[in-house]
């Protein structure tokens, strides 16, 4: 008579040796990461110059020149050009720091210091670019802080005032590009479209070149726009549909990326990073109380020229672990940004 046995192999006695041997796969699981667009959107113009030289750098742009009618014989008036200039700060830092234990380092069939080490600098370029996109989008250069940011909440962009809002538009001001209290809709591909077409219409009023623009959406709004017969060839000015291989490549001019780290904001609450959830903390919003605002993201759009970044200092160290028999491993990124162009760089609100 036979009977069937569910489970593990039951013995009697026990057995207690390794019947089974636990097998430890060499290969990694696949650990995904979100893409970075950061080098893709900003200049670095100025890093070369802040290297060695403080934290300072005071950046030159060329005067307004006065141009008058010309009359025979009229003395002429001679301007003096006043000096334009914007200051850009090397502020922020982002460290990461683990040990490597000689023993387990040996024991293990992985080489856990690369592995550690590839992992590190990777968040260590997210973390970068959270805190830029925050700071460069939203709040003009206040880093974010637990439980509210003054100049997130107002709704104030570092852009030019006539790239954001619900007149915008240096020349016309006839593009809504939405508020934290009235946001635009965009769940249909022709509403999106829409504000995308605003966008910009809003820098041609400022007459930003076309050559070097891009776009920043989140997954939803690419969705929402791949699901429509109007992304074709015509919006891309290329010979082929746009949903060619179901990735955007260029629309209105636009270099046009998907990323997960545009911050947002959620109902009553102002805005947050990327990386921070909106939930509430001690009472107040994760991005502080914003009576009247509603659940909201942004879309992004603008010229290379708009935003420069500078890295300072980007030092890597692995010294002996004093204490134990093992490495410590410590990375520093020292950088900064500033919008030093906002007639390059616009903000559409939407939910």
């Amino acid at each position: 008579m036979s009977s069937s046995v569910s489970g593990a192999f039951a013995t009697t006695p026990v057995y207690t040796g390794t019947f089974i041997p636990q097998l430890w796969s060499k290969k990694l699981n696949a650990k995904y990461y979100v893409d970075n667009q950061l080098a893709e959107i900003t200049n670095t113009n100025w890093e070369g110059e802040i290297k060695q030289q403080g934290d300072t750098i005071v950046i030159h742009t060329a005067p307004t020149l006065t141009i008058s009618p010309y009359i025979i014989g009229a003395t002429l008036a001679y301007q003096v050009p006043a000096a334009v200039t914007t200051t850009m700060l090397i502020d922020s830092a982002q460290s990461f720091a683990f040990q490597v234990n000689d023993v387990l380092d040996a024991q293990s069939n992985l080489d856990l210091l690369n592995i550690f080490m590839d992992d590190a600098s990777k968040q260590l370029k997210i973390a970068i670019a959270n805190d830029v996109y925050f700071k460069q989008f939203i709040t003009g250069g206040v880093g974010y802080i637990n439980g509210g940011v003054t100049l997130a909440q107002a709704g104030v962009r570092p852009c030019d005032p006539a790239n954001q809002g619900a007149v915008a538009g240096a020349q016309s001001g006839a593009h809504n590009l939405g508020t934290d209290l009235a946001p635009i809709a965009t769940s249909t591909p022709s509403n999106l479209l829409a504000v995308i077409l605003h966008m910009s219409a809003v820098l041609d009023e400022q007459n930003v070149p076309e050559e070097g623009r891009f776009l920043l959406m989140s997954p939803f709004d690419r969705q929402v726009l791949m699901n429509t017969n109007l992304a074709q060839a015509y919006f891309t000015g290329d010979t082929t549909s746009v949903v060619r291989s179901g990735k955007i490549g260029k629309l209105d001019r636009f270099d046009v990326y998907i990323s997960n780290m545009l911050p947002r904001g959620a109902a009553g609450q102002g805005w947050v990073p990327a990386n921070v959830a909106t939930v509430a903390v001690n009472g107040v919003g994760g991005g502080g109380t914003y009576s009247g605002a509603v659940a909201r993201r942004c879309v992004v759009g603008g010229h290379k020229d708009a935003i420069s970044f500078a890295n300072q200092v980007n030092k890597t160290e692995q010294v002996r672990n004093p204490n134990d028999f093992g490495d410590f491993v410590r990375g520093l990124s020292v950088y900064g940004s500033k919008v030093v162009k906002g007639s390059a760089l616009v903000i559409a609100v939407v939910y």
